[in-house]
């Protein structure tokens, strides 16, 4: 007679494999990450956000025809139908605490019904692609109109000849901004469209395994983005510098904070056991920006390094993608409750990539768990 065992994993499956993706990958032991073939960086570097947007879903970077059709096609998919258009000022009002990230579920759900999106199991590809690039550019204007609503302002209109990120700028703060500023959100934007099998990505597979509509998995995707642990941190790592205040001040508030068994928000990676590579590159953005919370945030960055090299030996931590990009974001004049919004904004088109990628498969994602609870079966007890 045999026996079948279930393999038991790493807690929160840390390094196990459970699917093939032609999407991309992380070495985190690299310090390295990659979409398609190319490096993500480098395309941060030398590409447009609509590029990668197509690099993504169709699996090669466009020529110049492709690029301008892909662009003007998507950004006429960035208009709100009229019934999610209307819902947004009570979704502001209910939002007021927990900001436009939580309004964006809600108002992802009435798209999908109002567009009539499908269940992926029922429609084949090009259906699918359809359906997600009318999601992915209606985000921006869900998010920036909540946020302005929530603010006493009117939503601003998107407009059909600005890029992806001048637009998005450009509604929330309903003016255009210098090249620069959109150029390094630009580039934010671009190195965290995607970024392996993080938990709201993993979270977007799974609900795309059932053959849910694609609405359905990126509320999903949203709800576990929302977590502090996950997309929360960009903001949290700003209020790190807020609290330390001062370069005198450094030393005392991190030993404190580590020595009490508290995060230091904005540092060390699940993956990476070197820099973060999004880490490097928007500290070279800021520091092309300049100033005092410029100069402030790379000592703060130096000291938290040695400090923690000092108090946990052996272990490799360093500024991840949240530090970074939370100065890069105030320097480009982001209200911090835009900041993990933002990171929604380029996050939804990984999303989706892994949700087309997902719906190929219809296999079930279906894992198990030990039971370690009292022994059953135990008598039910009399009434």
């Amino acid at each position: 007679m045999t026996t079948t065992t279930t393999p038991v994993v790493p807690r929160g499956l840390a390094g196990v494999v459970v699917t093939d993706t032609a999407l991309g990958d992380v070495r985190g032991r690299e310090g390295f990450y990659h979409y398609r073939q190319y490096s993500a960086i480098e395309l941060a570097r030398t590409r447009g956000f609509e590029d990668v947007w197509y690099l993504m879903f169709h699996g090669e970077l466009p020529d110049r025809a492709a690029a301008a059709d892909f662009a003007a096609r998507t950004a006429k998919l960035r208009a709100l139908p009229a019934d999610v258009r209307e819902a947004l000022p009570a979704l502001a009002r209910a939002g007021a605490v927990s900001g436009p990230l939580a309004g964006l579920r809600t108002a992802l759900s009435l798209l999908g019904a109002s567009a009539g999106f499908r269940p992926v199991y029922d429609l084949d590809t090009d259906r699918r692609r359809t359906d997600a690039l009318a999601a992915c550019a209606a985000v921006p204007t869900i998010l920036t109109a909540l946020q302005r609503l929530g603010e006493g302002l009117e939503p601003v209109e998107p407009r059909e000849d600005l890029p992806y990120a001048a637009n998005y700028l450009y509604m929330l703060t309903g003016t255009e901004a210098e090249p620069e500023r959109v150029r390094a959100v630009e580039q934010y934007l671009i190195s965290t469209i995607d970024h392996g099998f993080n938990a709201s990505t993993f979270t977007a597979r799974v609900v795309a395994s059932t053959g849910a509509d694609l609405a359905a998995c990126l509320v999903a995707a949203v709800g576990a983005l929302s977590g502090p642990l996950h997309g929360g941190a960009p903001s949290r790592a700003l209020d790190t510098l807020d609290a330390i205040g001062t370069p005198d001040r450094i030393d005392g508030w991190i030993r404190e904070q580590v020595l009490s068994g508290r995060r230091v928000m904005g540092f060390g990676h699940p993956v990476y056991r070197t820099e973060d590579p999004r880490s490097r590159m928007l500290r070279s953005i800021a520091q092309g920006f300049g100033g005092p919370l410029v100069d402030f945030a790379v000592e703060v960055e130096s000291q938290v390094e040695a400090i923690l090299a000092e108090l946990k030996p052996g272990r490799e931590l360093h500024t991840n993608v949240e530090f970074y990009a939370g100065v890069v974001m105030e320097l480009c004049g982001l209200p911090r409750a835009m900041f993990t919004p933002t990171f929604a904004a380029a996050r939804v088109i990984g999303w989706s990539a892994n949700i087309l990628e997902q719906a190929e498969d219809s296999k079930i994602i279906r894992p198990a768990a030990r039971y370690i609870g009292t022994p059953p079966p135990q008598p039910v007890p009399a009434p």
